[in-house]
């Protein structure tokens, strides 16, 4: 491992460590550092996210989607989130120069609802509407399951059996710059990659949707990146 490498390395580790959680392998897990960057290549900065705005990117795997948003104000830590197997963990919150900013997997934890390229049934929602009570929350259109987005996507309403896990960012204040370095909370990426994986295949050239992304990893608005958003 060259010098770059190991420091990038050690940073990730350093800003999971610091996060305390007990160390089941469901509720903390390490991936490589991949910087979020904009569609042409450049550092993605938080200064272009418009609050309430859904935007996009895939990692820690090609094919795995998570969201990235701008709740508008600061949201702190919120303690005592659970799997659906039981393990408690304490969330963050949000990082950025106004501490607004998180990230959670686009794969809803109930049907595994998720954004493809054609459409989406689950998407953030910033103010309540005729369907739901709730504002600032991601809706899954699919059975009406609902993630507060301000309190580590703990289950609001419906079936989903446990928060959407967060995605862990590392901020950058010297160059506005956002990294994913983790996962909190229970993924469902073998459930997802076993119920879709002939198409996930077929749509990221094989065997390279399971594989971790590179040092980078592209952010783009949900509205660019899928063709048609089901309003529930």
């Amino acid at each position: 491992m060259d010098r770059r490498s190991f420091i990038a390395a050690c940073g990730a580790g350093c800003g999971l460590a610091s996060l305390h959680m007990p160390a089941h392998g469901d509720v903390v897990r390490n991936f490589p550092r991949s910087v979020l960057t904009a569609p042409d290549g450049r550092p993605f900065r938080t200064s272009v996210l418009e609050p309430g705005r859904n935007y996009v990117f895939h990692w820690p795997f090609p094919a795995t989607p998570c969201f990235l948003l701008d709740i508008g104000e600061k949201v702190g830590a919120r303690k005592n989130l659970r799997t659906a197997s039981g393990h408690a963990y304490d969330w963050p919150g949000g990082v950025g120069p106004r501490q607004s900013v998180v990230a959670y997997s686009a794969i809803c934890s109930h049907r595994l609802t998720h954004p493809t390229r054609d459409i989406s049934f689950i998407a953030y929602r910033d103010k309540a509407t005729s369907h739901s009570p709730h504002d600032r929350v991601i809706h899954c259109c699919s059975e009406h399951s609902q993630f507060d987005a301000t309190a580590g996507a703990r289950v609001l309403s419906g079936p989903a059996p446990q928060p959407l896990a967060t995605i862990v960012l590392d901020y950058s204040a010297e160059r506005d710059e956002l990294s994913a370095i983790g996962t909190l909370g229970a993924d469902v990426f073998d459930r997802f990659f076993s119920s879709f994986g002939f198409r996930l295949a077929l749509e990221h050239g094989g065997k390279r949707a399971t594989k971790p992304v590179g040092t980078t990893v592209i952010v783009q608005a949900l509205d660019h990146y899928c063709r048609q958003q089901v309003r529930c």
